[in-house]
């Protein structure tokens, strides 16, 4: 015979059993005490398959499954496995002979096991010696952990069964504040699953979900001695190790040979239905899934339907003739945030290009010569997609530097300080008094002049704007800090977790890939002001407003496309 704790789905009433195939028994008498004090007989059962007969116990086994239907939980039960030639009912005999000599109550077998502990038994004699697991032995020896008071208000049934489970892994100070709720009239101590919530600061991480060796833990694993399973006592240092192992499990599949890993928010489903399985080779991507309990599922092999569809047309060449095929489904960042980008690399672009009059007077002759952009001639409107955007560029250091020199140009020309430099209206006569002043002006100058029109005539979000600041080495640090526009404008994930990468170090991207964006933007402030016990980062830039020009994420951008159509006409280095 084998003493050992059964999960119920593994259990069924054996044909053997004399009560087999009538109606469910009525429990009414003893559940009472099993749902306060557990089931401490064993049930005899023989095994099946993968699954075991329960030859007598069926009361207890029916009492079980009611428990768990209330609960939507079921605890092991403690059962006696038969062997091979076993006589079950002598066997039965031998263990209710062993389980008459247990006393009923928790308490006092508490009590009896400590006395034999201090004697010199171990846990497996105890067990032996009345006829229970070892587990159950465990179990009432738990009780220890408690303070005096909590096991005699558990004796008196003033505390029930599943308090006292999670109360065994509070500490003694925890349980002495629960104890001063529990005995003032007006508190309100937590009882059962609140209880659980109350101890764990309203998250509690079981070990079962760690991705991560539970020995590469440095924090405090409580364990809950009653029902065998361990809780993670610091949340934030399990979220971090858990998301360096997800991070770890993201690059592993990507080294695998996948197209792409997408990690979804804590709380976001994965619904299959809006999806297609697709095969590695055609494309299919990885999703990975974290619950807000920790829980991480791994769905490989999918795309979206509207993707899955759109791969599937150009397969069978029903894409119409001259269609851009190669062209992402998805644009790597939101018209806004592209439209944020053009506008201050134009600022920063044109700074630089007062500083170079010789290349302004260049592109000038170019513009004779081959006409493009706003060569009629206007300024650029620099025309924003939001009031937020346009109070960025108009705060913006290079910005301002220009609007100076465009008062500075004026008083060169002696015109109205609120007058535009570069007019499109047909007036001859002004082009006149223009052509007169700068015949009186010297080389130096009609230089700065060329160079400012060219700069205010040059074209946001053009082709130009890479060349230029790619050849004149454009620098946007001292011209550009990133302000809550461009955080708020940030919103893919992908991109957000590699500009903290990049600010704060892949440890710490790793370390928060599943935290939610807004996080994750709050990390890379703290880093660029020294803030929340961050170590200050100097001098970064992102590459979104670097030269050459580099997104984070793959898709449609016309930055992108601007940028590649100066490759090699104008090199970085």
């Amino acid at each position: 015979m084998q003493l050992q704790h059964i999960a119920l789905d593994k259990l069924k009433i054996s044909t053997a059993n004399m009560r087999h195939g009538r109606k469910d028994p009525d429990v009414s008498d003893i559940l009472p005490s099993v749902r306060t004090r557990g089931i401490l007989q064993p049930l005899l059962v023989r095994p099946e398959g993968e699954e075991f007969e329960v030859v007598a116990g069926r009361r207890r086994y029916f009492c079980a499954k009611l428990l768990a239907e209330e609960q939507g939980e079921a605890e092991p039960l403690p059962c006696a496995v038969m062997e091979p030639g076993d006589d079950a009912g002598a066997l039965e005999a031998s263990l209710i002979e062993n389980i008459a000599r247990l006393d009923p109550d928790e308490m006092s077998q508490y009590e009896c096991f400590a006395r034999l502990i201090k004697e010199g038994r171990n846990v497996a004699e105890i067990a032996a010696t009345f006829g229970i697991t070892e587990r159950a032995v465990t179990q009432r020896l738990a009780l220890g952990n408690l303070l005096p008071k909590i096991r005699e208000a558990y004796r008196r049934d003033e505390i029930d069964g599943e308090t006292v489970r999670h109360l065994t892994m509070a500490s003694k100070a925890q349980q002495k504040e629960w104890l001063t709720l529990f005995s003032d009239p007006e508190g309100s101590a937590p009882h059962g699953y609140e209880l659980k919530q109350w101890l764990f600061g309203g998250q509690s991480i079981s070990t079962k979900v760690a991705l991560f060796p539970l020995e590469d833990y440095p924090g405090e694993i409580v364990a809950d001695l009653f029902g065998e399973e361990g809780y993670f006592a610091d949340p934030t240092l399990f979220w971090q190790k858990q998301n360096e192992a997800i991070a770890a499990k993201r690059d592993a599949l990507l080294a695998a040979g996948w197209r792409e890993v997408v990690v979804l928010e804590p709380g976001q489903h994965f619904h299959a239905w809006e999806h297609e399985k697709t095969a590695k080779r055609r494309g299919g991507k990885v999703f990975i899934t974290v619950s807000g309990r920790g829980e991480v599922e791994v769905h490989d092999a999918w795309l979206s339907r509207k993707e899955a569809q759109r791969r599937k047309r150009e397969a069978s060449g029903e894409e119409a003739e001259g269609s851009e095929r190669s062209k992402p489904s998805r644009p790597a960042m939101r018209k806004s945030m592209e439209n944020y980008l053009e506008l201050h690399r134009h600022a920063v672009v044109r700074q630089a290009l007062l500083k170079s009059p010789g290349t302004a007077w260049r592109l000038l002759i170019a513009h004779a010569i081959a006409a493009s952009g706003h060569w009629q001639v206007k300024p650029d409107p620099q025309q924003a997609r939001s009031r937020e955007i346009a109070e960025s560029v108009a705060g913006g250091v290079a910005q301002q530097a220009f609007a100076a020199e465009r008062q500075a140009i004026l008083g060169l020309l002696e015109q109205q300080e609120d007058a535009s430099v570069v007019s499109s209206n047909d007036d001859p006569y002004r082009t006149a008094v223009v052509f007169a002043r700068l015949l009186v002006l010297g080389d130096d100058e009609v230089l700065r002049i060329a160079a400012f029109v060219m700069a205010e005539t040059l074209a946001a979000g053009s082709a130009l704007v890479e060349a230029l600041g790619t050849h004149l080495k454009a620098d946007a640090r001292d011209l550009w800090q990133p302000d809550d526009t461009f955080f708020d404008l940030v919103r893919e994930r992908a991109t957000v977790n590699a500009l903290l990468a990049e600010v704060a170090g892949k440890p710490v991207a790793d370390a928060n890939l599943s935290e939610r964006t807004k996080v994750q933007k709050q990390i890379i402030r703290d880093c660029l002001a020294g803030t929340n016990g961050r170590e200050k980062v100097e001098g970064w830039l992102p590459s979104v407003m670097a030269f050459p020009f580099r997104a984070y994420a793959d898709g449609a951008c016309s930055i992108t496309e601007a940028s590649n159509c100066i490759v090699g006409l104008f090199p970085a280095s």
